[in-house]
């Protein structure tokens, strides 16, 4: 990607988004791939299915003892998805719940953790019903208002649990200003789900937060066929716990998953450049069509923390959101109305996808949380995909016909 001009002392690209800097392609091209460590030298990582590993001696192992405390599968995608996060340290986990689960583990009862008010509904579900059970005290916080997250913290809070952008409402929350707010206290974790963006597009750890995670399902495998999730670091003590954890709660990801990621990896630059660049056609488009109230897509100068995006981001991936005209009978028609995209939940994939949050991946979120938000029966959340862009257009355009 070329670049026009430094602004702040960082580079910046023609779209005014940070500048991708050169070299991540080939680390997830490389990084942990090394044929040297096979016997049989092969060039793409082989598949490891056994569950247990022969041993020298009692407690003398080769580095692998059971499938569940660690496998050659798994180690070789940790290494990959470590280094595009600029991490020293990579976790898979079955899935992204699972990354949420694992890390809530860490904390004792009485602990608080400070989340964001707009999150993917099952994350919202698991602190619901599953954290405040446990006796550990969640407050939902606007994180784009520093001021309520600075008057959020208490003498117990642990953990910092913010999306951005946010899922559905696509708020970008700034990482690091809310980091700085959370290491004034000692002991606070900040955690990024940064499964909108891909490590492709934004770097969590370098603007300060001491995990970033991810659904792998979604852009970081992109094929909609495997369901992991993963969490960087760079701190070993933090590793430690969780490497602990993943094998201690044992919610760890199949080898031939880890194969099928890894595999993935090899052509995320490629992917999220496609997606990157027909979101924004889409959304353009639909910024101007009299039956769409508004679009939320950071990349569009409209959007409240465009400029926000612009600092902290390398542009912005297929996800957004957008008002129609009408309420769930209208959410209805344009969505049964669609050829090209599908109606299923998920994102992230080679496919586009839509969906209508209220009733379908945020149903869980309490009615009054929703409405406060604006998660309403005629907001749309598409994942534009890698088909050509015209014909996208195309399809939003005979849907809304219909309307």
């Amino acid at each position: 990607m070329s670049s026009e001009r430094i602004t702040n002392g960082v580079e910046r690209a023609e779209d005014g988004f940070r500048a991708q800097p050169k070299g991540f392609a080939t680390k997830a091209i490389h990084v942990g791939q090394e044929a040297e460590q096979w016997s049989s030298r092969a060039v793409v990582p082989p598949i490891s299915m056994s569950t247990t590993f022969k041993q020298f001696g009692p407690g003398q192992h080769a580095g692998f003892e059971y499938g569940r405390s660690g496998n050659p599968t798994r180690d070789v995608l940790e290494k990959c998805l470590a280094s595009l996060d600029n991490g020293k340290y990579g976790l898979t986990f079955s899935s992204g719940l699972g990354v949420t689960t694992t890390v809530i583990t860490m904390l004792s009862s009485g602990d608080h953790i400070v989340a964001g008010d707009d999150l993917y509904g099952g994350t919202n579900r698991l602190l619901r019903n599953v954290a405040m059970k446990m006796n550990i005290e969640v407050d939902f916080v606007d994180c784009t208002n520093l001021a309520k997250v600075e008057a959020a913290v208490k003498p117990n809070t642990k953990l910092f649990w913010i999306e951005t952008p946010t899922n559905p409402l696509l708020k970008v929350v700034d990482i690091v200003a809310v980091s700085k707010v959370a290491h004034k206290f000692p002991g606070v974790v900040v955690v990024v789900d940064n499964t909108f963006l891909s490590a492709y597009l934004q770097r969590p750890l370098d603007l300060g937060a001491d995990i970033v995670m991810y659904s792998l399902t979604k852009y970081m495998n992109g094929h909609s066929d495997v369901i992991m999730g993963a969490a960087i670091m760079n701190d070993e003590a933090l590793y430690e716990k969780l490497k602990f954890l993943q094998n201690a709660v044992g919610i760890v990801p199949s080898p031939f998953d880890c194969y099928l990621v890894n595999r993935s990896l090899k052509t995320l630059a490629l992917r999220m450049e496609r997606h990157k660049s027909n979101s924004l056609t889409v959304a353009k488009y639909l910024e101007k069509h009299p039956k769409v109230e508004r679009v939320l897509h950071p990349g569009l100068p409209s959007h409240p923390q465009h400029e926000l995006a612009k600092k902290q981001t390398y542009g912005h991936s297929g996800i957004m959101s957008f008002y129609i005209k009408g309420g769930i009978d209208e959410s209805t028609v344009f969505l049964k109305a669609l050829e090209v995209f599908t109606l299923a939940e998920s994102l992230g994939g080679y496919e586009s996808l839509a969906e209508v949050p209220s009733v379908m991946t945020h149903a869980s979120v309490p009615a009054e949380q929703r409405a406060a938000l604006g998660i309403s029966d005629n907001l749309i959340r598409i994942s534009v995909g890698l088909e050509d862009a015209d014909d996208l257009i195309m399809d939003l355009k005979q849907a809304l016909e219909q309307l």
